[in-house]
C-alpha cells in the first residue's frame, strides 16, 4: 500500500520514471529497426528517410514546450498526457501508406516524446540531494539505453512473425500500459504519502538553497545566461553520436556490414547496452572525482564529461576495419563513451538552475541536442550514397571533443556549487 513508508523511495520514483524512459525509447527506436523492411514495403528511398527522420527532430526540439508544461501543470499529469499521446501515435503507425503520412507521424511523435529528458531532470532536482544527482541522472538516462537495446530483439522478433506494422502497435501498447502506472504510484516528494520524515529530510538538507524557485520560469532570462549555453551547445555537438545509433546503426549494418534483420536482432542492442554501462560510468566518475579528490560538483561533471570524449575517439575508426564485428565493438564502445558524457552534462541543468526551470532548461538544452541530431540526419541522408559512413564516425568524435572544450570554458561554477564535494 502507499500508505506504508517504503525505504529509499527516490529510488523506487526514479525507477518508474526509468521505465517510462524506456518505452520512450523504444517507441523511437522501432523504426530504425524496421526501417530495412519498411523502406523496401513502401518503397521509401534513403534520402526520404532521413527526411522522415528530420520531422521527428523538427518536432522534438520543441521540448522547451513539453519542460514549460510540465513546470507549471505538474510533473504527474503533465508526463503521463504526453505518454498516452506517443502511444496513440506509435500505433498509428501501423497504418502507414508512404513517406508523406509517416513524415507527419514521427513530426507528431517527436513533439509527445520530447517530454522524456525534461520530465527525468525535473524528477532528479526534486528527488534527490545534490550530491546523488549524478547517480540519479545516470540511471534515469539509461531508460534511453535499455529502451533502444530492446528495439532490436523485439521489433525484429515481431517483424519475422507478424509484421513491422505489429511492431509499432505492439510498442504503443506498451507505452499505455506504463501509463497505468505511472498514475497509480507517481507523486511529488511534497505529496507523496509514502516518504518517510527521514528521507524528506535528507533529500532537503542536500538540496542547494540558492536553487529554490517559485513561480513560472522565464525563457527569456534563462537565454540570457552564459551556464545555459555552455550546456545547450555541448549537447548541439555530442548529440549527433546518438542520433546515429539509434537511427542509422540498423541500416548501415545492413547496407555496409551486409547484415540481415536477425544479426541486427544478434548485434544491433549492443551499443546501447554498452551505453547502459555509460550511463552508470559517468555519474561514478563525477562522485568519485568530489569524493576522492575534492573536486567542486561541476568541475566533477566537467572532468566525467571529458572522460567520455575521450573515449568516444574510438568511433573515428569504425570506417577502416574489416571485421563488422570489431566494428560493432568500435560502436559499442561509442555508445559506452556517449552515455557517459551525456548523463553529466543533461545533469548539470539540475545543478545550475532553480528548481522550478529545471524541466524548462533540460527543453531547451535538448531542443539544441536535437538540432544537431537534424543537421547531422540529413548531411547522412544526402551525402551517404557519395561519401559513405566513415566522415561521419569522423565527425562524431571530433565533435565531441570540441563539447568539452565548451563545457570547460563557457560554464561558470556558482561558489555554493564549488563547494558542494561529497564529504
Amino acid at each position: 500500500m502507499l500508505m506504508r513508508k517504503l525505504w529509499g523511495l527516490r529510488w523506487w520514483m526514479m525507477g518508474l520514471l526509468m521505465l517510462g524512459s524506456v518505452i520512450n525509447y523504444l517507441t523511437r527506436a522501432t523504426l530504425a529497426v524496421a526501417a530495412p523492411t519498411l523502406l523496401k514495403d513502401l518503397d521509401i528511398t534513403t534520402q526520404q528517410y532521413s527526411w522522415i527522420l528530420s520531422a521527428f527532430q523538427f518536432a522534438i526540439m520543441l521540448q522547451p514546450l513539453c519542460g514549460y508544461v510540465m513546470d507549471v501543470i505538474g510533473l504527474k499529469v503533465g508526463f503521463a498526457l504526453f505518454a498516452v499521446v506517443w502511444s496513440i501515435v506509435s500505433m498509428s503507425h501501423g497504418l502507414a501508406g508512404n513517406w508523406q503520412t509517416l513524415f507527419g507521424l514521427r513530426a507528431l511523435l517527436g513533439f509527445a516524446e520530447g517530454s522524456a529528458n525534461p520530465a527525468g531532470m525535473k524528477a532528479t532536482s526534486e528527488w534527490f540531494p545534490a550530491t546523488e544527482r549524478g547517480l540519479a541522472g545516470g540511471f534515469f538516462n539509461m531508460g534511453a539505453s535499455l529502451g533502444s537495446m530492446l528495439a532490436a530483439p523485439l521489433v525484429a522478433w515481431a517483424i519475422i512473425t507478424h509484421s513491422w506494422q505489429f511492431a509499432f502497435v505492439l510498442t504503443g501498447v506498451i507505452g499505455l500500459a506504463w501509463v497505468a502506472l505511472w498514475a497509480l504510484f507517481y507523486q511529488s516528494p511534497a505529496k507523496h504519502k509514502a516518504l518517510s520524515a527521514e528521507e524528506r529530510n535528507y533529500i532537503l538538507s542536500g538540496q542547494e538553497k540558492h536553487l529554490e524557485g517559485a513561480g513560472r520560469p522565464s525563457i527569456r532570462q534563462i537565454l540570457r545566461q552564459r551556464n545555459f549555453w555552455g550546456i545547450a551547445i555541448p549537447r548541439l555537438l555530442a548529440d549527433p553520436t546518438w542520433g546515429t545509433l539509434t537511427f542509422w546503426l540498423p541500416l548501415y549494418l545492413t547496407s555496409v556490414r551486409g547484415f540481415d534483420l536477425k544479426q541486427i536482432a544478434m548485434f544491433a542492442w549492443l551499443p546501447f547496452l554498452a551505453a547502459d554501462l555509460g550511463c552508470m560510468f559517468g555519474g561514478t566518475v563525477s562522485i568519485t572525482l568530489q569524493k576522492y579528490f575534492g573536486v567542486g560538483l561541476i568541475n566533477a561533471r566537467r572532468g566525467a564529461f571529458t572522460v567520455g570524449a575521450l573515449l568516444m575517439t574510438g568511433v573515428a575508426f569504425v570506417g577502416f576495419v574489416d571485421s563488422p564485428y570489431v566494428a560493432v565493438a568500435l560502436l559499442s564502445l561509442a555508445g559506452f563513451a556517449h552515455q557517459t558524457l551525456s548523463v553529466t552534462v543533461i545533469t548539470m541543468s539540475s545543478d545550475l538552475f532553480k528548481r522550478n526551470e529545471v524541466a524548462t532548461v533540460a527543453g531547451m538544452a535538448g531542443t539544441c541536442g536535437n538540432a544537431g541530431v537534424l543537421i547531422f540526419s540529413l548531411l547522412i541522408g544526402s551525402l551517404v550514397t557519395r561519401v559513405g559512413y566513415t566522415p561521419f564516425f569522423i565527425g562524431l568524435a571530433v565533435l565531441d571533443l570540441l563539447g568539452a572544450v565548451v563545457l570547460w570554458t563557457v560554464v561558470r561554477e556558482r561558489r555554493e556549487n564549488a563547494m558542494a564535494a561529497v564529504a
